[in-house]
């Protein structure tokens, strides 16, 4: 029993001497902490701000500057153009798919090379003005010269499109690069750069049809062509209203500042002007019911339009501008609906003579 107790005491004092290098022992080792709960998963976005904002660090600064975040200047650009080949298409035929995603990767290209020009001679102004002092060139994210490399290289991919062209349709269309380099100097000289701006973005109501047939019926292309500028004279005037106050700080103009208080009035002349050049067109290319169904709700829409807009509150501004998307595909798949129709149209007409 003794020999027992004591070996007892010896493990007992083997214990108390090893316990302070156990301690140690144990507050070295990691604590495992519950894991934090996960959130709701983010959803997948495929929008173009989402897009770019997802591209390497390196070729996003690239992204902005041909504003490829801001998709809604790409649309306008690109709807005349499609309205141009809807109503070049056949009777009761769809529009060229092929002439459809070639205008649409042209004007991706030449909206961006626009930009860039604009940015180029606007990078002086732009440090002065709010809403476009994060543009690249003015915060300093690219240089001048990576700038006019890059430019170099849109517009060397937007050659490449036009020669898919032919030879008139080519010509044609490097005409208008004259007046995609002056636009942005318009605002330094005369209070109408807008007028400017619409006879540069509607220059695919001449183009898209000559690609189709060779060259221009004047009949159809230059109301259609005159419908745009009216359109572009709408919302570029909206648009403008953004940053009337910071225009006439820097001393550039534009129409919002020559319309003022009159702006309402003078949007309700040219949208009027443009739903009469678009019935023009639509006679002059015997459109049917569809078509002139879309034209009436185009009136509407921008009826709507300027009716709530509100020239002070730059974010309704912006909200309107935006909305002018929805006006321009409107128009094409009216188009489209009143092209197919005239098939409807004519086979009503051939079934009494072949019952005869």
């Amino acid at each position: 029993m003794a020999a027992l107790l004591a070996g007892f005491t010896r493990a007992s004092c083997r214990f108390h001497a090893a316990r302070p290098a156990l301690v140690a022992a144990a507050a070295a080792l990691p604590l495992r902490c519950p894991a934090a709960p996960l959130g709701p998963p983010r959803p997948l976005s495929f929008s173009a701000a989402e897009l770019v904002r997802a591209a390497p660090g390196p070729l996003r600064p690239y992204l902005h500057l041909m504003r490829l975040h801001q998709p809604a200047g790409t649309w306008l650009l690109y709807l005349p153009c499609t309205w141009s080949i809807g109503l070049a298409a056949e009777p009761g035929c769809l529009p060229d798919w092929h002439m459809l995603a070639l205008f649409g990767a042209g004007a991706v290209l030449m909206r961006g090379a626009g930009c860039t020009i604009n940015d180029l001679w606007d990078r002086d102004y732009d440090k002065q003005v709010a809403r476009t002092a994060g543009r690249p060139l003015a915060a300093g994210e690219i240089s001048t010269f990576q700038s006019f490399v890059f430019l170099g290289g849109q517009l060397s991919l937007a050659l490449c499109v036009l020669l898919c062209l032919n030879y008139y349709s080519i010509i044609l269309g490097a005409a208008s690069l004259s007046l995609v380099v002056t636009y942005p100097l318009m605002k330094r000289i005369t209070y109408w750069p807008q007028l400017v701006l619409g006879l540069t973005f509607n220059w695919g109501a001449l183009l898209g049809w000559s690609a189709i047939h060779g060259s221009c019926d004047w009949s159809v292309c230059l109301p259609l062509y005159f419908s745009g500028v009216m359109w572009t004279l709408v919302y570029d005037t909206i648009y403008a209203h953004q940053d009337k106050r910071d225009d006439i700080v820097i001393g550039v103009k534009s129409t919002a500042l020559k319309f003022k208080e009159d702006t309402k009035q003078w949007l309700s002349g040219f949208s009027t002007a443009m739903v009469s050049g678009l019935c023009v067109a639509g006679m002059n290319c015997d459109q049917t019911f569809p078509y002139y169904s879309a034209v009436a709700a185009v009136g509407a829409h921008l009826a709507y339009q300027i009716y709530t807009l509100d020239i002070d509150k730059p974010e309704d501004c912006w909200k309107k501008f935006a909305s002018n998307r929805t006006v321009g595909v409107l128009l094409f798949v009216g188009i489209v609906l009143g092209n197919l129709w005239k098939r409807k149209n004519s086979e009503t007409v051939e079934e009494p003579v072949e019952s005869r």
